[in-house]
C-alpha cells in the first residue's frame, strides 16, 4: 500500500461565504484564513495551494472586542521620508472596510509566493450582495 501524495492538477475547490455582521475580526480572520490555506481538506499538504474560495459580506458590520476600536491604529509607509501614514480602525471602517479584513486575514496566510496565491481566494465585500453566485457558495459557519 503506497501514500497518496496530492497534486495541484486535480483539487476540486469550493466556495464559502462569511457574514461578517457582528463577528469579532480576529475569529472570523482565522477560520477564513484556515478555510484559505486548505486546512480544512483531509488531503492537505503544506506545499501545495490546497484551499478554497471564501467571500466574505458585510465587512462594514464587523467589531472588535474590548476599547481596541478606539486604540488599534493601522500604519502603512509610502517610501519617502517622513511618509508614515496612520489611520484609526474607526476612520478606516467608515472609509474602506474592506481593508480591515483584508488585512487581518491575508496576515495569517504565509509570507511567501504561495501566500500571496491563496490571498488571491479571498473576495470581501463591503454590503451584504456579491458577484459569485454563480459558483453556488455555501454559507460557512463562525463559531
Amino acid at each position: 500500500m503506497s501514500t497518496f501524495v496530492p497534486s495541484g492538477k486535480n483539487i476540486d475547490r469550493k466556495w464559502y461565504v462569511v457574514d461578517a455582521s457582528g463577528q469579532t475580526l480576529g475569529r472570523l480572520a482565522t477560520k477564513a484564513a484556515s478555510v484559505l490555506s486548505g486546512k480544512l481538506n483531509p488531503q492537505y499538504v503544506p506545499y501545495i495551494d490546497m484551499g478554497d474560495h471564501v467571500i466574505v459580506i458585510n465587512a462594514d458590520k464587523v467589531r472588535l472586542t474590548g476599547l481596541k476600536s478606539q486604540s488599534k491604529v493601522y500604519r502603512r509607509y509610502t517610501g519617502f521620508p517622513g511618509g508614515l501614514r496612520e489611520e484609526s480602525f474607526t476612520r478606516l471602517l467608515a472609509r474602506k472596510p474592506e481593508k480591515i479584513l483584508e488585512e487581518a486575514i491575508k496576515g495569517m496566510l504565509p509570507k511567501t509566493k504561495l501566500g500571496r496565491q491563496m490571498g488571491t481566494k479571498l473576495k470581501v465585500y463591503r454590503g451584504d450582495k456579491h458577484p459569485h453566485d454563480a459558483q453556488k457558495p455555501v454559507a460557512l459557519e463562525v463559531a
